[in-house]
């Protein structure tokens, strides 16, 4: 990856972050799914843990096919999501690089990622007779609507309610307007950072941004996390302002669709390197920065605000708003062509990809390629079939003058 100097301080900031939740006894600890509000949760002083994430350090450190196994002989299928087998191993075996999650006093589940996260979900409460919050966000079949955005706002309000019912205090409304402001203090950077992509050379991909993406699902709402994008876009827009780029050379420029493969991060760092292909944008990791889709609700309420981000995730997006999404990034950073990840846990994320890949390039005169995989499952992986179609997909793109 680029050797950026705020690696050091991201990795300090994780370490004390598990350690707080692995230790804390003066703060209960919450399961959250990624998409799930946390800015609630900060509000009444809950450190918030994301299984999600922990699954994806798991196999990113290639501890994850052990979890999954475990996860597997207890009776889980391997036909559901690898973050889910991922955690109810790692739950199993207390393993991982944090030596397994502390358990939740609750947990809050959101739909906006997928609807897997119910059941998996349900489970952990049932194991540890632990409450669970379900956030209903609608998906956005048509895009945004008054309905739906004030449909989501009074599910919030309940969310407020059962948290002032488990922690037995009310809720704290001046608490979480200063926490909202926080979170997009930072998402507001992260948007930043991942735009500077748009220099040529990058002065970081879009693996950088899958490894800085951690702070920003975790912390999401505290000072440390602006503070640390703070840092994070200042070396990056230096390295841009020297025209310093993470590929000194590139010939291609790629946008990669879908959840990065955790386990092969060096692998596709040295793949694309060697290539002169820069992947610079991935909507994967522009789902963390507040993104929005064409048709919007405008609103200067901060509850009604949040509400929209969250709605607004790609993932929850519409088929024909995923293409405007997509055709308006290969506009805007360049491009000259596009990877789509069919992830075999991600259905939500996969659906339709092939009739995706095609409307995409009918729109912008740009190949794409679809390469088979999943994000925490190398036992489903082939090297040979993946370099075969990446290369034929670099032969078929127009290299940059």
């Amino acid at each position: 990856m680029t050797q950026l100097a705020a690696f050091k301080k991201m990795k300090e900031l994780m370490t004390l972050y598990y350690i707080e939740a692995k230790t804390s006894t003066a703060k209960p600890v919450a399961w959250l799914t990624s998409g799930a509000p946390v800015e609630f949760v900060h509000a009444m002083d809950v450190i918030p843990v994301y299984p999600e994430n922990y699954a994806a350090m798991c196999a990113a450190s290639h501890q994850s096919v052990a979890l999954m196994e475990a996860a597997e002989a207890a009776g889980f299928s391997q036909d559901i999501c690898a973050y889910a087998r991922t955690d109810f191993g790692q739950d199993l075996l207390r393993g991982g690089p944090a030596g397994g999650l502390p358990p939740p006093r609750f947990l809050v589940c959101s739909t906006n990622i997928c609807k897997t996260v119910i059941k998996w979900y349900e489970a952990v409460a049932r194991k540890y007779n632990a409450p669970l919050f379900l956030v209903d966000t609608p998906f956005l079949h048509d895009g945004l609507s008054r309905e739906l955005v004030d449909y989501t706002v009074a599910q919030f309000h309940d969310l407020e309610r059962f948290l002032s019912d488990q922690l037995k205090r009310p809720f704290d409304r001046d608490r979480l307007l200063e926490v909202i402001r926080m979170s997009q203090d930072a998402t507001g950077l992260w948007r930043k950072i991942l735009d500077l992509a748009k220099t040529m050379p990058a002065p970081l991909t879009s693996l950088d941004a899958f490894i800085h993406v951690a702070p920003i699902v975790t912390l999401r709402g505290t000072r440390p996390c602006v503070d640390y994008y703070q840092l994070l876009y200042e070396e990056v827009a230096e390295r841009a302002s020297r025209n310093i780029g993470a590929i000194p050379v590139e010939r291609y420029r790629v946008l990669w669709d879908n959840l990065p493969i955790w386990f092969k991060m060096r692998y596709f760092e040295k793949l694309f390197e060697e290539r002169k292909c820069a992947l610079v944008t991935a909507t994967y990791a522009n789902s963390w920065g507040g993104i929005t889709a064409t048709q919007d609700v405008q609103t200067s309420d901060s509850i009604e605000a949040l509400a929209v981000s969250y709605l607004n995730i790609y993932i929850n997006f519409g088929f024909e708003e995923r293409i405007r999404y997509l055709a308006r990034l290969i506009d805007e950073f360049a491009l000259t062509g596009f990877i789509m990840h069919s992830n075999r846990s991600c259905k939500p994320y996969s659906v339709g990809m092939y009739c995706l890949r095609e409307e995409v390039s009918k729109l912008t005169g740009k190949p794409g390629v679809i390469i088979e995989a999943d994000q925490n499952d190398p036992r489903v992986f082939s090297d040979t079939q993946v370099e075969t179609r990446l290369d034929a997909f670099l032969e078929s793109m127009t290299p940059l003058p």
